[in-house]
């Protein structure tokens, strides 16, 4: 069995939301505020205190940066020495290093620089190390083995800056959004914070709908925000998923086919998934009076078996479909988001036991950035893979 956390976003994400649902689920303050001092960073205080937001009761968590002490702008290579010199554990240091450097990219990007000359403000800068450090510190403290995030509300509308009047998300943040699952769910407000999309799309080992699992714990964050529309909540859900491979029940489903155009096998497949099928392939065969045919074979849940047939019916001259109960065994399968050499690609995870077997980036997503940059698609694939492997630890 493994610990998996799924952070559930139906109001955006920030900083203090994610500390928030980590201490609500269970985080004991205390240890993390005792973690975060071997930092060596002063002038902060944490505090956690319970408030309402809606209907939700959930866990209100402020950072209060002393503002009057003395204050310097700090580099990448400034907020990494100070990782590097505390005393947190190594995954802890290195994990918070990369969503830092996530997030210097991100600037250099948007901005037009480079990551060693992105400066964070010092005030600002005080409350992201907290921020990060401790959301990484308190997954440390669940025993997190791997987090999941659902997709982010993106937010919309503007907002006046120093730089003038700016689109939600902010520039920043949409450029730590390129390759990540988002919705538009009408809230014109920033919904997502830069702190908080740089965590949790580093952190994620799995985007989109919740994993299978056994849910032993729910907590809740609270945003500052009261939202009109919305409760401003972020939960988060605790528990164990099956390291194992799943045994499932699934329908085959089949039909030959001997007089139909090769053209017509194209939209009758894309009609089969849209109906529930799971996977659809195609056999070459010798039929009676020795002609060539093709065996259709759908895979689908049970009780999809109706309607492939019926698609099979319309789309084909066929006159007859035979179908069966199979057992399979599938390897849980996520879907992650990795940076490479070409930017972030979505990728597909499986595991075994915990430990990764396959990881295979998205080959749309792949062909794409081949064609963008007139590169062949074996190189890139390969590229990519490497670069995903290696993030992954295989």
């Amino acid at each position: 069995m493994g610990r998996v956390v799924y952070f559930d976003c139906p109001s955006g994400a920030s900083g203090d939301m994610i500390l928030g649902a980590l201490v609500d689920v269970g985080v004991e303050v205390g240890a993390l505020r005792g973690e975060l001092e071997k930092l060596g960073v002063a002038g902060w205080t944490l505090t956690a205190r319970e408030v309402r937001r809606g209907v939700f009761r959930a866990t209100k968590v402020d950072v209060e940066v002393d503002r009057g002490a003395h204050h310097e702008h700090r580099r990448l290579s400034d907020i990494t020495a100070i990782l590097g010199a505390s005393g947190l554990a190594p995954a802890v240091v290195a994990m918070a290093t990369r969503i830092f450097t996530r997030l210097a990219e991100a600037e250099a990007r948007v901005h037009g620089s480079t990551v060693d000359q992105v400066q964070f403000h010092e005030v600002g800068a005080v409350d992201a190390i907290v921020d990060v450090t401790g959301a990484v510190v308190g997954l440390h403290l669940l025993g997190a083995e791997a987090v999941h995030v659902s997709a982010l509300p993106i937010g919309g509308g503007f907002v006046d800056g120093a730089h003038g009047r700016i689109p939600l998300p902010g520039p920043g943040t949409a450029e730590l959004l390129r390759g990540f699952p988002v919705i538009d769910t009408g809230v014109r407000a920033e919904l997502v914070t830069p702190t908080g999309a740089a965590i949790l799309t580093t952190l994620a080992t799995g985007a989109g709908r919740m994993p299978a699992m056994t849910v032993e714990r729910v907590g809740y964050g609270a945003g500052t925000a009261d939202l009109p529309e919305t409760p401003n909540v972020l939960r988060c859900f605790v528990g164990e998923v099956a390291g194992a491979a799943a045994v499932e029940t699934v329908a085959q489903v089949e039909t030959t086919i001997d007089d139909m155009s090769p053209q017509l096998y194209e939209p009758l497949m894309d009609r089969l998934f849209e109906a529930g099928a799971l996977d659809v392939f195609l056999t070459p065969v010798i039929m009676k009076r020795s002609r060539p045919g093709t065996v259709l074979t759908a895979l689908c849940p049970p009780d999809r078996v109706n309607d492939l047939s019926r698609v099979l019916f319309e789309e084909s001259p066929t006159i007859g479909v035979r179908w069966s109960e199979v057992a399979r065994t599938r390897l849980p399968r996520e879907m992650v988001t990795l940076a490479t050499a070409y930017g972030a690609v979505p990728f597909k995870v499986s595991r075994l036991g915990g430990r990764v077997i396959t990881v295979t980036p998205e080959f749309a997503e792949v062909a794409r950035i081949a064609r963008e940059k007139a590169l062949p698609v074996r190189e890139v694939l390969d590229q990519a893979r490497a670069d995903g492997r290696r993030q992954l630890g295989v």
